[in-house]
Formats: C-alpha cells, sequence, structure tokens
C-alpha cells in the first residue's frame, strides 16, 4: 500500500485497512470502536458546534501543512465563541495516486496539534476520487466544544472597548503564497498555523468581561474586523503604528502589491473587551508563545455603523475594507 487507490474509498477491505494503518495508528484513542457515529460524554451545558474545509497549496509549508491547519482552524473557530475545544472530526477526500507516505504525514501532523491543543479526533470519513478530480487532499473537520463563557459574540461590542491583536499579521497568507511560486529561497517567513488553546482559556479563566473573539483567518485583520463592526453597528478606528507585522511580509505584500491586513492569518486572535481591561488581558496573551507580540491596536467607537477606519502613521485616515475577489486562492 503505497499510493492511494479508488479501492481505498470503496468501503471494504483495503478502506479498511488505510484507515488502521494511517488514521488509527495516528489519533486512534484506546478504545475506539468501529460505528457510524462517536459517541461523547459531556457535562451539561450549552455546546459550540463548527465545521471546515480545507484546500491549502502546497500540502507542506514552512511553519506547517495541511493538517495542522485543519485541526489548528477547527480549535480556533471554537474559541472564538468561548468554549473549551473538546473533539474533532476529520474526513478526507484523496486523489488516486497519492502516496501513502504523504498522508500519513498528514495524519501525524493533525494528530500531534490535537495533542498540543488537549483535543480528540474521534471520527471521520475518507473518498477516493480518480486521478484529476481533486488536487491529493481535501480535509473537511467538524468540531464541538463546551461553552465558558456564554455571550462572547460579534454582536457585543460596546463603544469605548479596547481591540487587541495576538500578534503579527499576514505570516500565512504571504508564506503560503511564496511557497506556492517557488519564491521562499533566502526569505524569512513562517506560517503561524497554531491552536490558540492555551491563550484563550487563560483570558476566559482570568475572569475578563470579553466580548469578542475572531480569529482572522481569509480577508485578514480587515474583513474580521469589518465583520466585528457590521454585526455591533459600532465603528473601528486602528493605529496602524500598533498593528505588529514582520519585516519579511511587509516586504513581500509590498512586492506582490498585497494589503497586509487583508492577508490571511491562521494563529491569531483578536480580542475585544472594556479598556479597563485592556491591560490585563495583554499580560495573559503574552504569556503564550503564540502571544508574544500581542498589542492594544484600536478602539470601538459608535459611529458610523460598521466603519472601519485606519489611522496612519502619517496622521491621516483612510477606510480600512475586506478584500473584493479572491486575492490569495487555495490558502487554507
Amino acid at each position: 500500500m503505497d499510493v492511494i487507490l479508488l479501492s481505498h474509498g470503496a468501503g471494504g477491505r483495503e478502506m479498511g485497512e488505510l484507515i488502521r494503518r494511517v488514521f488509527l495508528s495516528a489519533y486512534g484513542p484506546a478504545d475506539f470502536v468501529a460505528d457510524d457515529s462517536a459517541v461523547l460524554h459531556l457535562a451539561a451545558g450549552p455546546l459550540a458546534f463548527t465545521t471546515d474545509s480545507f484546500v491549502v497549496s502546497p500540502l507542506f509549508f514552512p511553519g506547517g501543512d495541511i493538517g495542522r491547519l485543519a485541526v489548528a482552524g477547527t480549535v480556533n473557530d471554537l474559541l472564538t465563541a468561548g468554549a473549551r475545544p473538546l473533539a474533532l472530526a476529520a474526513s478526507f477526500i484523496l486523489e488516486e495516486g497519492l502516496p501513502v507516505e504523504t498522508l500519513s504525514r498528514i495524519a501525524a501532523s493533525m494528530a500531534a496539534t490535537a495533542r498540543e491543543c488537549g483535543v480528540s479526533i474521534v471520527t471521520g470519513d475518507t473518498k477516493v476520487v480518480p486521478r484529476g478530480a481533486a488536487d491529493q487532499v481535501f480535509i473537511t473537520t467538524a468540531g464541538v466544544g463546551q461553552i465558558l463563557r456564554p455571550g462572547i459574540s460579534g454582536s457585543a461590542l460596546r463603544p469605548g472597548d479596547a481591540v487587541l491583536l495576538s500578534g503579527t499579521v499576514g505570516d500565512h497568507g504571504a508564506t503560503v503564497m511564496l511557497a506556492r511560486e517557488g519564491l521562499l529561497e533566502g526569505v524569512e517567513l513562517t506560517s503561524d498555523a497554531a491552536p490558540l488553546t492555551g491563550m484563550v482559556l487563560g483570558l476566559l479563566s482570568a475572569g475578563l468581561a470579553i466580548h469578542a473573539l475572531r480569529d482572522p483567518t481569509r480577508g485578514g485583520v480587515a474583513a474580521a474586523l469589518t465583520e466585528l463592526a457590521r454585526q455591533s453597528q459600532v465603528a473601528i478606528e486602528v493605529e496602524e503604528d500598533r498593528i505588529p507585522i514582520s519585516p519579511a511580509v511587509a516586504a513581500a505584500c509590498e512586492a506582490l502589491g498585497l494589503e497586509p491586513l487583508q492577508v490571511a492569518n491562521e494563529g491569531k486572535m483578536l480580542v475585544v473587551l472594556p479598556e479597563a481591561e485592556a491591560e490585563a488581558a495583554l499580560e495573559i496573551m503574552r504569556r503564550s508563545p503564540y502571544g508574544e507580540r500581542a498589542a492594544r491596536i484600536g478602539r470601538v467607537l459608535e459611529g458610523p455603523p460598521g466603519r472601519v477606519v485606519l489611522r496612519t502613521g502619517l496622521g491621516t485616515s483612510r477606510l480600512l475594507e475586506p478584500p473584493a475577489g479572491e486575492l490569495l486562492p487555495r490558502i487554507c
């Protein structure tokens, strides 16, 4: 079994062998039962549930791969609801001819990322399509988590709130784009793909009055802030000089003609909470290896509703809008 065959998705002997050799060996629980649904024994209380798909190209890039991306992205979406991630499902669409060694690397990366954030991959599915009908591997995930703090929502922002960002912008999008085009030689770029469980659970356990959490993935910080402003019918003002960005990402975006604030992140979190609690939140965020460059980047205003304004280093202001079209396809 060196490459994926159509029979690996047919539900028979070959599929069973693939599941045992790749998926169960990577992240199968010791008490695995081959039923069609996983049974989760959860404490009473509200649950968060999310789903996502991952089609990133290339499959492996500096700082991560499609497997780490799939687990981290799903976990981070649960965290934005103020939930503790509990369990994930992962389904695969595999192209005939895919090396099994490649799939095993991806599964091992998913298992390692799941262990990092204390979540279990409990169920999944596998389908195989003919050569040319897909591009190597597509992954669809679903995740469930226990709500620890009800009411955290993009619709809960209030005028006077502080807007915090956990680190530098654009790392993932710039890295994947240059890796795809073979332009990374001599460039120090690494994706930020990471699960932010420790950081967010630390904020929640501190009892801070967090109003909203949002991971700025596709569309970057610009799209995420616009979504928040529209949901809460408030305005948001951010300071360009306070937004952390690495020199390599800034140079790459300038060369490609991209706005760094519109470029995808896969290991960053926006946190909106009362101004009086901003410094306490930043202290907690900076204790995490994924939040060392956390910064207060702006504030929430009464209006105009739905508008995000960027105050530049020159003292001028301009509207910060989400990107139009697909600037960076296959980025996650």
